[in-house]
């Protein structure tokens, strides 16, 4: 039986049906692997670094060493993680590098300095980069920064450092130590003389325990509690503050820089120099890092964060977490670079005598 007009022309609306589809489910067929095995492959047999601006043996490099140990058998493809100390102008050099010359194909990581976002939206020129295009990982803890002195020092409270000077040591103008005893001296009335040139907190500790300074302006409170616990718990040392938006539970005798304040004023700069540390110890990307690969990053850090023998190890090592993810870690950065002018204008002016 022949077929009619009618399904001879409904046979060649198929076939050219037909042709125009199957180009599409070859595209399709042809796009496996998906962008998870993309990635994975990207990552296979590949080493990332994790830059750290400070010593071996402070608070940040104690963090990326973590992240180190364990986020890599997350990253799909399982690449070797390795930490890169690249000190200088505390923090600055290890920053301008992961702007500047850092891979950005996902190999590269940073623990960037918790006051970074700070100094960049106080215009220093020193830190003319757009922070608003890093892309954060994630936070592995908030940082509690504490002003403390020695066993058998001399001075136990901040009203110590009002009557008398007491010598800091901080790297420079752009270290969180150096701006915690500057706002101080502006809004509380302490009478801190800071000497710059120490690299970190760590060799500003070790300056204190040769006598050559008094105070350490911003040991971290968690790094502390992982290598001299007993300094905190059994109060071997004097603490004259802790900068942090409210008191440690661990710390609750000991004033926020804010509470010191002397004035309104001064209450809203200090309580803005304090918010650094809610960037913490965070881990970064450079700009421009694929899509794909920045969110398996993410998504590798969260299942590090949550993994049980991850969460057991840090527990035995006494070593403080308190993650939050990338995209909150962006949205603070993002808070920081909008802080109001003429309040930044103040900050600027301390770092800038």
């Amino acid at each position: 039986m022949e077929p009619t007009k009618e399904a001879v022309m409904w046979m060649h609306h198929v076939f050219r049906l037909a042709v125009a589809v199957i180009p599409s489910v070859s595209l399709l067929l042809s796009s496996h692997p998906s962008h998870a095995d993309a990635v994975e492959d990207f990552y296979k047999g590949k080493t990332v670094r994790v830059i750290v601006g400070f010593p071996a043996g402070g608070g940040y490099d104690l963090y990326a060493r973590q992240v180190a140990e364990f986020m890599g058998r997350f990253i799909p493809g399982r690449p070797t993680v390795i930490v890169q100390n690249m000190v200088g102008g505390g923090g600055v050099v290890a920053a301008k590098y992961m702007f500047e010359a850092a891979p950005r194909d996902g190999t590269t990581l940073g623990i960037v300095t918790q006051s970074l976002p700070l100094e960049v939206a106080l215009q220093i020129e020193k830190f003319a980069i757009d922070l608003s295009s890093l892309s954060f990982v994630g936070r592995m803890a908030s940082s509690v920064e504490l002003g403390h002195g020695m066993p058998g020092a001399k001075f136990a409270t901040f009203e110590d450092a009002r009557r008398r000077e007491l010598v800091v040591g901080a790297s420079g103008s752009s270290d969180i130590g150096f701006l915690i005893a500057a706002s101080l001296n502006k809004f509380a009335g302490s009478r801190f003389k800071i000497v710059t040139g120490y690299r970190a907190a760590t060799e500003a500790r070790l300056a204190a325990e040769r006598g050559e300074i008094d105070v350490v302006p911003s040991g971290g409170l968690a790094t502390m509690m992982a290598t001299r616990p007993e300094w905190i718990t059994e109060r071997k040392i004097p603490i004259l503050y802790q900068a942090a938006l409210k008191r440690h539970a661990l710390l609750p005798d000991v004033a926020t820089l804010q509470e010191l304040a002397l004035s309104e004023e001064g209450n809203t700069v200090l309580r803005l120099v304090a918010s650094t540390g809610e960037i913490g110890r965070s881990v970064h990307a450079p700009p421009k890092v694929p899509s794909d690969r920045l969110a398996a990053l993410r998504k590798a850090f969260l299942a590090m964060i949550h993994d049980s023998e991850f969460k057991s190890t840090m527990e035995r090592r006494k070593i403080e977490i308190d993650p939050a993810p990338g995209e909150a870690i962006d949205a603070i950065v993002l808070d920081t670079l909008n802080t109001p002018r003429p309040l930044l204008d103040q900050l600027a002016a301390l770092i800038k005598r």
